[in-house]
């Protein structure tokens, strides 16, 4: 119990010396040692390294999970040391519903139909977005929250020690410097030769016995402060290799980066693929769903100039890049027919404007009028159109055909 007393008598003493050596420098009545040039643009970018990583962290939360309910949720769950339960994703949710809709409208009806088809799209991009954030939470946000509780704890913990350690040693120094003041002036007052005609002598006594106190005072304080100086080194030689680790951390987030691009660049793609597919089905079945809306024919391609009559003229036209990865594989080229059949054409309206990507593609403005037809063979997403004497390519999901 003594033991304890006289520990926490001791403990009380110190905090009350670097409470006064702290408040002292704050109204400037005390000296304070200075960090080289160095550490402090340690200590600088260390600072900079944390704060980034922070808000880094809480925005990529966001966006792998923008419900902040969820996002406490889970903080919640991780606090707790207990498993996060499963999420079902927006998608999943969507390709629920509709999947619900078209079986309580009617699954065979062309509303039902392109609701299923649709729910199923949805619902590989809900799975493919929980893969994503799988991934991305164990490899880019599990290491950033580890150097945040880990790594910048330690350090957060040996800059305060060495904030401790760099009080006690000022306040050795301010202490040593008023022991040295105090014995300058009792040996000043010592060296006065003494009156012995005086009544009372005993003051130069005094006075000598207090330079020898000062004496000892002094030297107790040079002791202090050595102990001190070295305390505050070793531990600034501590702070120093911690500090000089983040270079370390930058690499290993760095790495944790392009894996986070990586996996997010496989996601995006994955949801393209998913939707390309979509679309070829919708556009195929267009024709199905709007008895009104014209589309391309399945008959074969047109046989060769050799098994045909002198009076038919055909010509080919090489597939663009933009559309031969749509079209089916080993065909090189589609077979336009110089002059379509009456019957097959239409007149469409342009809904919106479109670039043709190359000479093969007839460039369109909104709300102009063309007259379109289908070739035997031809992508069902695609039709030829007219303008005038320009022809070429167009496609379907940028017409309304008019009857």
């Amino acid at each position: 119990m003594d033991f304890n007393m006289k520990k926490l008598a001791s403990d009380a003493g110190i905090f009350f010396t670097r409470a006064v050596q702290f408040t002292e420098e704050k109204f400037g009545q005390a000296e304070k040692t200075e960090l080289d040039a160095h550490f402090e643009n340690l200590l600088a970018r260390a600072d900079s390294t944390k704060n980034w990583t922070e808000k880094i962290l809480r925005q990529t939360e966001v966006l792998l999970q923008p419900n902040p309910s969820a996002r406490v949720e889970e903080f919640l769950y991780e606090k707790l040391d207990r498993k996060v339960p499963s999420r079902v994703t927006n998608g999943e949710l969507l390709a629920q519903y509709m999947a619900e809709a078209a079986s309580e409208l009617g699954p065979t009806t062309p509303y039902g139909k392109t609701l299923i088809k649709v729910a199923e799209a949805e619902k590989r991009l809900g799975a493919a977005e929980r893969d994503f954030i799988h991934t991305a939470s164990i490899n880019f946000l599990t290491p950033l929250r580890n150097f945040l509780e880990g790594d910048w704890k330690t350090i957060s913990k040996e800059r305060r020690l060495l904030q401790n350690r760099r009080l006690d040693l000022d306040a050795c120094k301010a202490r040593l410097k008023k022991a040295k003041a105090a014995e300058a002036k009792a040996t000043c007052e010592g060296d006065t030769v003494p009156d012995f005609q005086e009544t009372r002598p005993r003051n130069y006594i005094l006075s000598a016995s207090a330079s020898a106190l000062w004496n000892d005072e002094v030297d107790k304080a040079e002791q202090e402060l050595r102990v001190a100086q070295t305390e505050f080194d070793r531990q600034a030689e501590v702070t120093r290799l911690l500090l000089e680790g983040i270079s370390s951390t930058h690499v290993n987030h760095l790495r944790c980066l392009h894996e986070f691009v990586e996996s997010q660049t496989t996601y995006y793609a994955q949801c393209y693929r998913h939707m390309l597919d979509l679309q070829k089905q919708l556009g195929s079945s267009q024709g199905a769903i709007f008895p009104g809306t014209f589309v391309g024919t399945t008959e074969p391609v047109s046989p060769p100039l050799s098994s045909t009559s002198p009076t038919t003229a055909v010509a080919t036209m090489p597939v663009g890049p933009s559309v031969a990865g749509l079209a089916p594989p080993g065909e090189a080229a589609l077979r336009l027919e110089v002059t379509p059949p009456a019957s097959g054409t239409r007149k469409a309206r342009v809904l919106y404007d479109y670039e043709a990507a190359d000479s093969s593609e007839l460039a369109l403005l909104a709300d102009e009028l063309i007259t379109v037809y289908s070739l035997p063979g031809m992508d069902p997403d695609w039709l030829i159109g007219e303008r005038g004497n320009k022809k070429g390519k167009v496609p379907v999901t940028y017409l309304e055909l008019l009857s």
